[in-house]
């Protein structure tokens, strides 16, 4: 537990990485369904708030939930296509009434999830947390670019300068300051990079001053939920693609904090993705998730409090309820967290390069586990469309660089690795002294 100035400068810090991947969905799910401003607001307002409560809910613990790591819950991404289908469909109350039970199915399945742990050896895990960061760095420079394909200064040079400004600032005061002011290096240059943006003419504050005061998110806002066999279905299978996601985000805090995550702790990580997600579907959110964009800023910044991210979770259920501090935030330019943002995530990919260098690749076939699943990983986001033409149930699946190629390392380790693959990782987990090829 730090001081609470620090708890917060820290906090704020996580808030600000993830603020942009937070509100992007609703952002999305209102302009593709044909939501009013009104309504994008309150979705927004409704996100940010459900956001903190799913933090503190996974950080803190509550009952049988949460793993009590620093881990900042958020949207999926995942979820976005089947619930624009649902929502153009079925209308948002179908939307809400899939979340609830997909959030219930994700609870009472969470142990029995849990135990694939042991299929999560060093070689799996090193190769999942490398594919995390790989696959979020497109996001990093689109944010560099502007954030918007379609905008005329779309990827202009200004942009550009200013994002790898952003880059060296946060480098600079990695390296040059020490101590408390070195662990929030990418808040400052964030903050650096808006302060240099404002007399560029690229930051708008206007909407802080139309943005209310208060905001409260009430239940069902939308109206009570409706249930839709198919679009419930369609959920479900959006969560178990979450869990993957989760369980490898989950290990990649592990090995950065250097606590050994055991089934039982997974199994508490998933059952508050759970809960968490049945409470956005009654509060107007949406499924949540471990984000992933802040694993690179534990390992960046040292601070492996889990009260950090606590504060961070006080602070989005803030901006949830007072609209004007959300806008202030909503300000930053893209090209300011697309700066911070390539170091983060590159810092999420090193994480994994360094969790892969303990794997030994001699006599084994480790090398082939890591490069083909890399590959699988990589795939849409060379092509995006590349799945375009399979049932849109397995492109949920696919669709995901994460998802694919976790399941991928998964697979092919059982395939190349036999009996060895699974008996590591119990060996590991239980304690024991063991050796397989996976070590």
């Amino acid at each position: 537990m730090l001081p609470a100035g620090q708890l917060f400068i820290y906090g704020l810090q996580h808030v600000l990485a993830m603020y942009a991947g937070a509100v992007a969905v609703p952002l999305i799910i209102a302009n593709a369904i044909g939501l009013t401003k009104d309504q994008l607001i309150f979705l927004i307002n409704a996100d940010l708030f459900t956001c903190g409560i799913a933090t503190l809910i996974q950080t803190l613990g509550f009952g049988n939930m949460g793993i009590k790591i620093p881990m900042i819950q958020g949207v999926t991404f995942a979820a976005v296509t089947p619930m624009i289908i649902i929502g153009k469909t079925h209308g948002m109350t179908a939307i809400y009434g899939a979340i609830i039970v997909a959030g219930i199915v994700t609870y009472l399945v969470a142990p029995y999830f849990s135990k694939l742990i042991r299929f999560f050896p060093p070689v799996v895990t090193g190769t999942i947390i490398t594919i995390i960061g790989v696959t979020l760095m497109p996001v990093a420079v689109m944010w560099a670019a502007g954030g918007n394909p379609a905008a005329p200064n779309f990827a202009s040079p200004e942009n550009i300068v200013l994002a790898f400004v952003v880059m060296i600032l946060v480098l600079f005061f990695y390296k040059y300051f020490t101590g408390f002011l070195s662990n929030i290096a990418v808040l400052l240059g964030l903050i650096s990079g808006t302060i240099i943006a404002i007399p560029l003419g690229m930051v708008n504050f206007s909407p802080v001053g139309t943005a209310s005061w208060l905001g409260v998110t009430t239940p069902f806002w939308f109206g009570l939920p409706t249930f839709d066999a198919a679009s419930i279905a369609a959920m479900v299978l959006v969560m178990l693609v979450v869990m993957t996601e989760t369980t490898g985000d989950c290990i990649a805090i592990g090995e950065i904090i250097e606590k050994p995550i055991h089934k039982e702790d997974l199994a508490r990580c998933l059952r508050a993705d759970g809960f968490s997600t049945m409470l956005g579907g009654i509060l107007n959110s949406f499924p949540y998730t471990a984000f992933a964009q802040n694993v690179g800023l534990v390992g960046l910044t040292r601070v492996k409090s889990r009260f950090v991210v606590a504060a961070a979770g006080a602070i989005l259920i803030a901006l949830g309820l007072v609209p004007k501090l959300a806008a202030v935030i909503a300000a930053i330019p893209h090209p300011v967290l697309g700066g911070a943002g390539i170091v983060m995530f590159g810092m999420v990919a090193a994480s994994g390069i360094k969790t892969l260098s303990k794997v030994s690749f001699d006599g084994t076939h480790n090398i082939m586990v890591v490069g083909i699943s890399i590959g699988i990983g990589m795939i849409t986001l060379a092509v995006p469309k590349f799945y375009h033409g399979f049932p849109n149930w397995l492109q949920v699946i696919l669709h995901s660089g994460i998802t694919a190629g976790s399941l991928a390392a998964i697979l092919l380790n059982l395939l190349l690795n036999g009996n060895a693959a699974a008996h590591d990782v119990t060996a590991q987990v239980t304690g024991k002294k063991g050796v397989s090829a996976n070590e």
